[in-house]
């Protein structure tokens, strides 16, 4: 294995992908199609993920409470994001559908989409496939949607973020164990 030379923004997409298929069965060539990276960034991604203590040493276990405290803890200062100007594209952080139910406003964080239907400050996503990753599950949309509440969300969203995280992690469990 090569040196661990610090994750990626695309690690965490990865690990948040593994969760939300469960315990189907996945190949790396499976992750690269659906995520929009190649095979070989998902195993060095996996690699990575491994030395960082984030994923088992058969790789097929996340450890969800250590990924949900480096994102909740660590996410907005290793991968930081400044709201851009205004444009259309898909709904992230606390305009994005998962968090509507709980927050209003008239200040919306978008990805930038060609075929977005909202209006709101542009937002890097966290990595460039996101956004493709996201038409096609929607659980990786709401997780990926959550990492963005903490790399820009105020406090109570923040903490939402937090109790939704867990749900969907759990979620995913039950759902693939019974």
């Amino acid at each position: 294995m090569r040196n661990h030379n610090g994750m990626r923004p695309h690690d965490i997409a990865v690990l948040l992908k593994i969760i939300a298929l469960g315990d189907r069965p996945w190949k790396n060539k499976d992750l690269a199609a659906s995520l929009y990276l190649s095979p070989s960034e998902i195993s060095e991604s996996i690699s990575r993920s491994e030395f960082a203590g984030l994923i088992s040493s058969d790789r097929r276990k996340v450890f969800q409470m250590a990924l949900g405290s480096f994102i909740k803890n660590g996410l907005k200062y290793v991968f930081p994001v400044k709201p851009g100007s205004l444009v259309k594209g898909m709904p992230t952080a606390h305009a994005a559908p998962i968090m509507l139910p709980y927050f209003s406003s008239d200040e919306a964080y978008v990805w930038p989409d060609i075929s977005g239907k909202k209006r709101g400050m542009f937002i890097e996503p966290l990595y460039p496939g996101a956004i493709a990753a996201s038409k096609e599950d929607a659980t990786l949309y709401d997780l990926l949607a959550i990492c963005d509440v903490f790399r820009v969300g105020r406090v109570r969203e923040i903490k939402k973020a937090e109790e939704l995280m867990k749900e969907l992690f759990k979620a995913e469990q039950n759902v693939t164990s019974n």
